[in-house]
């Protein structure tokens, strides 16, 4: 019996665990899921003769090693931050290792003890980064098998809320970490190339810079621009190309809404605020508002979003902005974290809401003389509020990859990423099965 070792249960676990419990029985294996919260490890196993539940802290090497010891694959499924500590040890212990987080600079680093060592770690095996990789690697190394050259490549992925629960004004929900979609953009400038021109767009104007793109049957989004899109010409083997744009998608509106905040300062979470605790919605906004002895919060909120913007006062005050109700209990929090507490009362998941996951691609390449685009897009609806889109384009693409190094079937050593075909091709192929599959249009760009 092959044994497992699941370092977190949280949200994004749930599909793994699900896959890995199901297959267990046909391959043998032993799922030992640890959590702080032996409970919720519990609920996810759910009674499973294979699965083991456990509680420790895995972010303890003495508490984890011995654990690590005993399996032959790891999936840290723990904060990014803490992959290298986890790697280190899987090095140490010639311990495969899986992880969806981006591959670090620290972790990169480690690329030739984990070859030394004769193990794999699997990086950036989720949706994005991770089916982003294999789902565009598949469509680049088809172009230039067929002898084209790519000029453009364009990437957008969003975690949105499905169609049929899609009920507020900001036509949003969260259905990832709340924190990150707060501090989204800030760091640093986003930056990209296009038509051979290296392009920078500041926090300040990253929700003003949109793309509009349109998908049958599920309507109109638009997407801003991630902070880092260069990189990936090395990673996908286009240096050259021309045009290289990666961005995340939301609903038409808000970004345009979301841009108020940015302006108000109260995304910012760089200082902490004298006094927090006791605050109401309203005293909060009215913070960062001019002070004016006769006018309300609303009018001088108004006065700040001028006339070209009023349409969006009542996505505002459907938030509750100018509530009078303390509902604040966090001593000196930052602006960003007061914000967050707003957002997570009227934008967390409704019971039977279901979320949505859309990945686009547009690709344009020369070929003989003729200039054609590519356009792939891929939409997933979730199941319910355990196995989400999220979850499953997060935690499947992981378990069907710790499949295939348990069955031997990757035999890459060290530091990686899915973007081979021996890898992207199994795994794209058994994901359509979950309905997490790309639907491709071609033709030609050229005048007749």
């Amino acid at each position: 019996m092959k044994r497992i070792l699941v370092l977190g249960a949280g949200l994004s676990s749930s599909s793994l665990i699900k896959y890995l419990l199901e297959k267990s029985v046909h391959y043998n294996w032993q799922i030992r899921v640890v959590d702080r919260d032996i409970d919720l490890v519990k609920s996810k196993i759910d009674g499973h003769v294979n699965g083991i539940p456990m509680a420790f802290n895995a972010l303890d090497a003495e508490e984890r090693r011995p654990e690590i010891k005993k399996s032959d694959l790891v999936i840290s499924m723990l904060p990014a931050r803490f992959h290298p500590e986890v790697a280190r040890d899987c090095i140490d212990l010639k311990t495969d290792l899986i992880t969806p987080s981006y591959i670090s600079a620290e972790m990169k680093d480690l690329d030739r003890e984990a070859k030394d060592a004769g193990i794999v770690i699997m990086n950036e095996i989720g949706v994005d980064p991770g089916i982003d990789h294999m789902s565009a690697m598949k469509i680049i190394d088809a172009v230039k098998e067929k002898g084209g050259k790519l000029t453009s490549f364009k990437s957008f992925c969003g975690g949105l809320i499905a169609p049929e629960s899609d009920n507020n004004p900001w036509n949003y929900k969260f259905t990832w970490n709340p924190r990150n979609v707060v501090l989204a953009g800030q760091g640093g400038s986003a930056c990209f190339i296009r038509n051979n021109e290296y392009k920078y767009i500041p926090y300040n104007r990253l929700f003003n810079r949109l793309d509009h793109i349109q998908i049958d049957g599920y309507g109109d989004f638009v997407g801003y621009a991630n902070r880092d899109s260069l990189s990936y010409r090395s990673i996908y083997g286009i240096e050259d190309i021309p045009t290289i744009f990666r961005g995340t998608l939301r609903r038409p509106g808000f970004c345009q809404a979301w841009n108020v905040f940015i302006e108000l300062g109260i995304t910012d979470d760089r200082y902490e605020m004298q006094i927090s605790k006791g605050l109401t919605p309203r005293s909060f906004i009215n913070a960062f508002l001019p002070y004016d002895k006769s006018k309300t919060v609303e009018d001088k909120f108004k006065d700040f979003l001028g006339e070209d913007r009023l349409h969006l006062f009542d996505k505002f005050e459907w938030l509750g902005i100018f509530n009078r109700e303390p509902i604040f209990d966090l001593e000196k929090a930052t602006p960003a974290q007061l914000l967050q507490e707003i957002l997570v009362r009227k934008l967390s998941l409704d019971h039977g809401d279901k979320d949505m996951l859309v990945m686009v691609h547009e690709f344009e390449y020369e070929l003989n003389g003729e200039q054609y685009r590519v356009e792939s897009h891929m939409v997933n609806i979730g199941e319910d509020q355990l196995y989400t889109s999220m979850s499953n384009t997060v935690g499947l693409p992981a378990a069907i990859c710790a499949k295939m190094i348990l069955k031997g079937e990757v035999k890459e050593r060290g530091v990686t990423l899915p973007i081979k075909p021996e890898l992207y091709n199994p795994i794209l192929n058994e994901l359509e099965e979950f309905d997490i599959k790309f639907i491709e249009k071609k033709y030609s760009l050229t005048k007749v």
